[in-house]
């Protein structure tokens, strides 16, 4: 269980109690350095790193690093918000102990979540781990619900000796076939390996659709611990995929026109140990606060979409009739609908049965998208919201008057589309707070503006391997 209680100056005396145990652990591993990792609004992960013997001054006192990181694009350069862009102020990066491992694919290493607090020992507003930790514990004190929540991670694995920018695929075969399973063997054991020894479940892992593309299933955790492990997972993926003389890239458009990555998160809410999501009265075993729970995520998709599709590459991807689930519309085991209703076989309802959101690619932030997701929910279970009508099939097929009628509308075509959504969302900005929704708004304007007049082939090459 991932700790929930923010971070204190000096240590949280339980952590104090267990570092030099873990320092020593480690020590005997041969792990020389830790890295220290947490997820921008732009969706890259920024790290710093101290030798293992630095581990408890990290504890006691965090590690500082500036906030100005809020505001990067994903090329590194820097936009502003009222309180962040500039070069003032510093942070303390403070690691989460109980997600603290060694890593499995980069010998020498381990690696920690980090919250950020600032100097005078208060939340900083621009965290997104903390945002997600706080609507985690108010969605347990105010509704007495938990959650369970799990990514899919797809990735195109490219030749490492590929020209300078290139993607060439490093394996061929059909989709989902067993040449490039049997291609690429070697590396996916090696993968399993890594991630077995890094406590890491995982449900399956298979070739995909694309060119080169694999993807990863990740067992079901609490929320905090779900994103944690998603970004473990990706630096995992690579890491072993250098070893292999291999390249990899997360982003939702690795070519232009061809299917993208995606980064599909399941979600079921709990209260007292159960599913809420089977064995209740409603459409396919529904609870009312389920239903309700579905329907305000299914409300807020098109502002979610600046969340949960941040980069201009991933409305490269977000095209009707590809899996991608670009219209506000759900469906029971609908791949095409934005919202899956997924009620798990039978005899497994109660414990498989859960929510698929379908327009999130790897671009985004995991602790935003989460966050965001339980506080969209949260919002249609207050207001008792229904479900409208499901549909089947394409939702691409509907005429204007048929869509209408079944409230099926696209989602934003363009990043700039996103953010006047996001702007008029009042539910989830109050969540985020007007730090971080600011931080948010002025990041995804940002890379709009970067690749303004750039035709799809050369946006798809400018965030190749920005993920």
């Amino acid at each position: 269980m991932t700790t929930l209680a923010d971070p204190v100056p000096g240590g949280r005396p339980a952590d104090l109690r267990r570092v030099a145990a873990l320092t020593t652990t480690l020590a005997a591993q041969d792990v020389r350095g830790i890295v220290l990792a947490y997820v921008d609004t732009a969706g890259v992960t920024r790290v710093k790193t101290v030798p293992t013997a630095r581990l408890e001054a990290a504890v006691s006192w965090g590690v500082g690093m500036s906030p100005v990181f809020d505001t990067f694009l994903a090329d590194d350069s820097i936009v502003s918000t009222d309180v962040l862009g500039s070069p003032d102020g510093d942070l303390r990066l403070y690691p989460d102990l109980d997600q603290l491992v060694a890593l499995a694919g980069q010998p020498g290493w381990a690696w920690a979540p980090v919250d950020r607090i600032t100097q005078e020992g208060e939340r900083h507003p621009g965290c997104a781990r903390t945002f997600l930790r706080r609507m985690v514990t108010e969605a347990a004190e105010r509704y007495g619900l938990a959650f369970k929540a799990a990514f899919e991670i797809e990735w195109a694995l490219g030749l490492g000796s590929a020209p300078a920018g290139e993607f060439v695929p490093a394996v061929s075969g059909p989709a989902y076939g067993a040449i490039r399973q049997v291609e690429l063997g070697d590396f996916l054991a090696d993968l399993l390996a890594a991630l077995d020894a890094q406590d890491v479940d995982v449900d399956q892992v298979h070739p995909e659709y694309a060119a080169g593309q694999f993807e990863l299933s990740a067992g079901a955790l609490d929320p905090v611990a779900a994103a944690d492990r998603n970004v473990l997972a990706r630096q995992t993926i690579r890491a072993l995929a250098q070893r292999h003389g291999l390249r990899v890239s997360f982003s939702p458009a690795v070519l232009a026109g061809s299917v993208g990555n995606g980064g599909h998160v399941h979600l079921s809410c709990w209260r007292d140990g159960v599913n809420l999501h089977a064995g209740g009265e409603r459409r396919y075993g529904l609870t009312p606060d389920a239903e309700s729970f579905a329907a305000g995520i299914l409300a807020h998709l098109p502002a979610l979409t600046a969340i949960n599709a941040p980069s201009p590459a991933s409305y490269l991807r977000l095209r009707p009739s590809q899996w991608a689930g670009v219209f506000t519309a759900w469906g029971r085991e609908t791949r095409e609908a934005a919202l899956r209703l997924v009620t798990g076989s039978a005899g497994r309802q109660r414990q498989e049965a859960n929510l698929e959101v379908k327009p999130v690619d790897l671009a985004a932030n995991p602790y935003l998208t989460l966050g965001c997701l339980i506080a969209a929910g949260l919002d249609g279970l207050v207001a008792q919201r229904p479900l409208p009508e499901e549909i089947t099939g394409d939702p691409a097929r509907y005429d204007a008057n048929e869509a209408a009628k079944l409230g099926v509308r696209r989602l934003p075509t363009t990043l700039a589309e996103a953010v006047t959504e996001f702007r008029a969302d009042e539910v989830l900005r109050a969540a985020l707070g007007p730090v971080l929704a600011d931080a948010v708004s002025a990041v995804r304007l940002g890379e709009a503006a970067a690749v303004e007049g750039l035709d799809d082939d050369r946006v798809a090459a400018a965030y190749r391997w920005a993920y």
